[in-house]
């Protein structure tokens, strides 16, 4: 009897903690469309919480504090943001309107390739590729350049943006101002038997999510300032838009440096008739990727991060197939805490009879 009584609270306990894990699950699953406000604004919290523990060790009041760090962060992000929009949809127009001339000097310079396969194959139909590059890819070029103008402009999803701007600085502000009472009672509420073990991994949480997000956004924003203003100077057009996008996709290992040199060199080829300028292209990605594997990545992120490449792949991928743009918020930091959990999970494993026993 004795047996059963210890054995049946235990198991108990990995229902209770298994039910209540499943059902947090789809809480966010079932609950998905509107949470993004919210998570943004927790995310946001998070971030920004270092500067206001500065401010309040100098003296300052929380709550004095919150408000002066979003102060600031609206001064400085607001003008950005509406300058960037700016010349990004200015480029877009322009874009737009010079399509056609693009397309005519691709076709230009694609001939000579498409006539040498002709000759080699004689049943290649030269013509009909032909007929077929002019009279769809100027339809789609302009479809997709309308398209994104229209995004930039702020007609798409509309009704996300305006939650965002309204319901994300609420919640943001206060996540910062009772972000300390949170932890505690948080911290009130754990097991009392475990309460040591949680502790020390929710440290290593924090670690590895401060060292990966906080860095890799500073990595994101240096990357996409300097493609920008690079491609910018080099005078291709959507420099700066491709040079954003590249820099805020950075943060999946080799996709964003990837995409923006392959699009960059689309641009260029269609754009440039000389080497020259396309040469250029080709530098500014050179030195952003000599510039971000020596100097950005080791000093603001840092190696002891604790998260492969691979398994940020992975749960960005998986986010954004579950729950769209939501997940691919909250997907490396779920994948941050999966991978502190299964360390921890493999530590204990190997002190176990079960790993030790010969």
């Amino acid at each position: 009897m004795q047996t059963q009584q210890t054995i049946k609270p235990a198991n108990h306990n990995w229902l209770f903690w298994l039910g209540l894990f499943v059902l947090f699950c789809y809480g966010i699953y079932v609950l998905r469309s509107v949470l993004l406000p919210f998570v943004a604004g927790i995310i946001i919290g998070y971030l920004l919480d270092p500067w206001v523990v500065k401010f309040t060790k100098m003296g300052m009041n929380r709550t004095l504090a919150t408000c002066l760090v979003l102060v600031l962060l609206i001064i400085i992000l607001v003008p950005a943001v509406a300058l960037l929009i700016s010349v990004i949809n200015e480029q877009v127009s322009r874009f737009v309107s010079v399509i056609p001339e693009y397309l005519s000097a691709l076709a230009k310079k694609i001939e000579p390739y498409i006539n040498d396969l002709q000759k080699n194959y004689p049943n290649f139909d030269a013509e009909k590729v032909k007929l077929y590059i002019r009279s769809n890819l100027a339809s789609y070029l302009k479809f997709l350049g309308k398209l994104a103008q229209n995004i930039i402009s702020g007609s798409f999803a509309l009704a996300n943006i305006i939650s965002l701007l309204l319901i994300t600085p609420v919640v943001a502000f206060y996540m910062l101002r009772d972000w300390d009472g949170f932890v505690l009672k948080i911290d009130s509420l754990l097991p009392r038997k475990n309460k040591k073990s949680i502790r020390e991994q929710a440290k290593e949480i924090d670690r590895t999510l401060a060292g990966f997000i906080r860095g890799q956004l500073s990595v994101c924003v240096l990357l996409g300032s300097f493609y920008s203003l690079g491609l910018y100077f080099v005078g291709l057009e959507l420099g700066v838009l491709v040079g954003f996008i590249a820099g805020l996709i950075s943060f999946i290992p080799y996709i964003g440096s990837i995409s923006g040199f392959v699009i960059s060199m689309g641009i260029a080829f269609a754009q440039f008739d000389s080497i020259g300028p396309i040469l250029q292209v080709v530098g500014v990605f050179a030195v952003g990727q000599f510039l971000e594997g020596n100097f950005l990545t080791p000093k603001l992120v840092g190696d002891s991060v604790g998260l492969h490449p691979v398994w940020i792949m992975f749960a960005l991928l998986a986010g954004g197939v579950l729950l769209g743009f939501l997940g691919l918020m909250i997907a490396v930091p779920t994948a941050a805490v999966i991978g502190v959990l299964i360390r921890h999970a493999i530590r204990n494993y190997k002190h176990s009879s079960l790993y030790l026993e010969d």
